[in-house]
């Protein structure tokens, strides 16, 4: 049996979970000093939520007819990236005309961003047994800002963003990459995810694939250690 050498994380629901809804629409509020009382903040979080406004959060009920081609490809440029999250922003009745561009800043930011609380533990233990750790991420925009404010970046020895590379996991061709710059074969590799459809595609190159539940970061306090469980140390 082929020895595992390297293992590539996605970021959302994987290594880290965006801030709920709510967090999210106070702290677009906040950086526009718009008010609104506590029940209507309660509901527009909800109604966004519902719309899929929120990048990383869920996905909308319902896409509207004239953003599913934009959003089918949301991932592959940073510009559509925008327009599609911001579109479905503008669905809710929002207190400010400038709040969908605010929301769309405010989920960038790594205070936006919670790490699950083995994050860190597990990418530094893969390093010490030797092995190489990379990050795969269907994103239209680049986070890497957000893996240095957590301290997640020191340890990844790559990262694969989708719209630098114009396509979006499934595509085996994302994987391949990834690999290719960790200097190994596929079937040396886990790719840890919380997507069975996009992230498990790792094993049409040859990937072994680990799956992990994307719920709430204080629900998930020890997740990620089951790649540890996995894997040794590098020959």
């Amino acid at each position: 049996m082929t020895v595992t050498r390297g293992v590539l994380f996605d970021f959302s629901g994987t290594l880290v979970r965006s801030e709920p809804a709510e967090s999210w629409l106070r702290g677009a509020l906040a950086a526009t000093g718009t008010a609104l009382d506590e029940s209507a903040v309660r509901d527009t979080a909800a109604a966004l939520e519902r719309a899929g406004a929120l990048p990383g959060g869920a996905v909308p009920e319902a896409v509207p007819p004239e953003l599913a081609a934009p959003w089918a490809e949301r991932d592959h440029d940073p510009r559509r990236h925008r327009e599609v999250y911001t579109a479905l922003a503008r669905r809710v009745p929002l207190p400010s005309a400038v709040l969908p561009e605010a929301l769309y800043a405010r989920h960038m930011r790594p205070e936006a961003w919670w790490p699950y609380p083995d994050a860190v533990e597990v990418l530094a233990e893969l390093r010490g047994r030797g092995l190489r750790s990379g990050l795969v991420s269907n994103i239209g925009w680049d986070l890497r800002p957000v893996l240095r404010a957590h301290g997640l970046a020191p340890y990844l020895d790559c990262t694969v963003l989708s719209y630098e590379h114009r396509t979006a996991k499934p595509d085996p061709r994302l994987f391949t990459a990834a690999c290719r710059e960790l200097g190994l074969a596929p079937d040396e590799v886990v790719m840890v995810g919380d997507d069975r459809r996009n992230d498990g595609g790792a094993t049409a190159v040859g990937c072994r694939y680990l799956p992990v539940d994307p719920v709430p970061v204080d629900r998930r306090p020890d997740g990620l250690r089951a790649v540890l469980d996995l894997v040794g140390r590098a020959g």
